[in-house]
């Protein structure tokens, strides 16, 4: 009988085989489960198993065929019952053993956000980040103990959050109120480039839009962003979908940090940051389904690489802005095909008295599908 101590304390009279309290690390759950192969197994947990459950942990490594689940209501159903919230409309997380900054990308004026936290503390410390994020006037309902003798459920302001006493089994429902300076990340690539900490080497909105076009992220797959910068790229390629993951690999110990931290602001702390030099940093990485090279297109090894990198159907694209790095893309379109694209952006800018149009340098963009 496997479970959490609380699950097997619960179900101590009950129980009739050997009880088995979750491993620390909990990764190793699973194998210890599946060593008993064979043997009558049961695993306790409580609500749905399969939502940010151990039944998605285990289900894949376990054939169903073996298995028999009984769910219960959620923790999210439980919660969306007593609030009135129909669940289709509401953003659901786990912050549970998870960074807090995964909340981030659900804060948009209005949403509705509910969210798994991992203790007592948990409430408090994401009132303090809606607060200082410019959604202070967030609503936050804390949801104890639900479905049990000791349910209960407070509401306060996320600026004036005060609740004491929190029970550590908690979820936290916001309804999200945006200040006028709040950070809401759009839900479309090409966020403002001054939401990013930069030191200059950032790939601009608009060609970062046009890139994370062409680099066309599909759920499930994995990027290589080399020469990474500020991790813009990287970042809102992991922003289009949860499911998505990305590597980001910097040759400097300085925007490596910077890009660690841009990526905890922008709400994908699981951003894997890879300090080094390619071609030879990205040497036993995971195979990429795309790979974007920003800082690094003048090195033809860096290139030859990413190519035999990529799996069939891979893109990958490779943005230029010297003639050097421009002489390197025009002679793998003539020889591997793709597409060769020039972007110009020209901005708005006062000149003297007047307002005139300053072109920033053109990139030369060459998009690629490994066939």
């Amino acid at each position: 009988m496997f479970g959490g101590k609380r699950h097997l304390a619960l179900a101590g009279a009950l129980i009739r085989g050997a009880a088995r309290p979750w491993p620390s690390p909990f990764e190793r759950a699973v194998d210890e489960v599946i060593a008993y192969r064979g043997r009558p197994v049961c695993v306790l947990a409580s609500g749905d198993p399969y939502q940010y459950g151990v039944g998605s942990l285990l289900a894949r490594r376990v054939d169903p065929a073996e298995t028999v689940v009984i769910p219960a209501p959620s923790a999210f159903s439980l919660a969306a019952a007593r609030l009135g919230w129909p669940l289709p409309e509401v953003a659901q997380v786990s912050l549970h053993g998870r960074a807090i900054d995964r909340i981030r990308p659900h804060l948009q004026p209005g949403a509705k956000v509910l969210a798994l936290t991992s203790d007592a503390d948990g409430p408090t410390t994401l009132a303090k980040l809606l607060t200082a994020s410019g959604f202070g006037d967030s609503k936050i309902t804390i949801l104890e103990t639900l479905g049990g003798p000791r349910e209960r459920v407070r509401t306060a302001p996320a600026a004036t959050f005060d609740l004491g006493g929190i029970d550590p089994l908690n979820v936290v429902a916001i309804e999200v109120a945006a200040g006028a300076n709040a950070r809401v990340l759009a839900r479309a690539p090409g966020l403002a480039d001054e939401l990013y900490e930069h030191d200059g080497q950032l790939t601009k909105r608009e060609i970062r839009a046009i890139t994370l076009s062409a680099l066309a992220p599909s759920r499930h797959e994995l990027l290589w962003d080399i020469g990474a910068g500020a991790g813009s790229v990287a970042i809102e390629w992991m922003l289009a979908d949860p499911s998505l993951a990305a590597i980001a690999v910097e040759a400097r110990a300085d925007r490596a940090a910077r890009i660690r931290r841009n990526a905890a602001a922008f709400g994908v702390p699981e951003l894997e940051v890879i300090e080094g030099i390619a071609p030879a940093a990205v040497h036993g990485l995971p195979q990429p389904d795309a790979v974007f090279i920003g800082g690094g297109a003048s090195d033809a090894g860096v290139i030859e690489v990413a190519i035999a990198a990529l799996r069939t159907g891979g893109r990958l694209v490779i943005n230029a802005i010297t003639l050097e790095s421009e002489a390197l893309l025009l002679a793998r379109h003539a020889s591997l095909g793709g597409s060769l694209t020039r972007i110009a952006i020209s901005r708005a800018e006062p000149v003297g008295g007047m307002t005139g149009w300053r072109p920033a340098l053109p990139v030369t963009q060459w998009a690629w599908t490994k066939q």
